[in-house]
């Protein structure tokens, strides 16, 4: 088992529980999500409904800038396509789970002609960014998902700290990365992520607006 994380303070849980105590069904998830609004976002683990509202900017920042070095590493090294929610990806039956990041693994067979979120059984990296009304969800509830469902790797960004959490299905703690993060997706050559300088850009554009 995976060694237990620091015990959040109640404030945090409160934002972080599920929206109400009840079996729900992933027909009641859908009928909730609407194609025309990105949010609130509504997933479904182990039968609870987990609601997430609109983040700031700099979490939208954050999503953006890690896409953007996925896409730009997978058009050389295309194992995968590199993807942001909203999204409605069943990686386990009566499941629905919207990584704010995910990269979709190139073997992924499709049923018709195009790829439809119902092909998507497998991710080789999924990326949650924290914010306030997502701590424990992220850090608990999706990392186990994740980890026991086909997500080869799963990175958790703290914007306040200035870290990315690595997991791998193996390990037993993360891997706390503070200046370098490399990923070699099925043994390809490192994408190499300058976090320091990562930080800043999202620093620098969120202060793109300030007096």
């Amino acid at each position: 088992m995976r060694a237990p994380l620091r015990t959040l303070s109640f404030a945090e849980q409160t934002m972080a529980m599920p929206a109400i105590r009840r079996r729900w069904t992933v027909a009641d998830v859908r009928a909730l999500a609407r194609e025309d609004r990105a949010w609130p976002r509504y997933e479904l683990i182990a039968d609870e409904l987990l609601v997430t509202p609109a983040p700031g900017s700099p979490h939208q920042i954050a999503t953006t800038e890690l896409w953007s070095l996925l896409d730009a590493y997978l058009e050389h090294e295309p194992v995968g396509l590199a993807v942001t929610s909203p999204s409605d990806l069943e990686l386990r039956p009566g499941t629905i789970t919207q990584p704010d990041v995910f990269v979709i693994p190139v073997e992924t067979r499709t049923a018709g002609e195009a790829l439809e979120w119902s092909d998507v059984k497998a991710l080789l990296l999924a990326v949650e960014v924290l914010s306030a009304s997502s701590l424990r969800t992220d850090r608990v509830k999706k990392r186990d998902f994740y980890l026991e469902n086909g997500v080869e790797e799963y990175w958790i960004v703290d914007l306040d700290a200035r870290v990315v959490e690595r997991w791998r299905p193996v390990q037993e703690t993360p891997e706390l990365l503070r200046e370098l993060l490399s990923w070699c997706p099925r043994a390809r050559p490192a994408l190499v992520i300058d976090l320091v300088a990562y930080f800043a850009r999202i620093d620098r554009k969120r202060r793109m607006f300030s007096r």
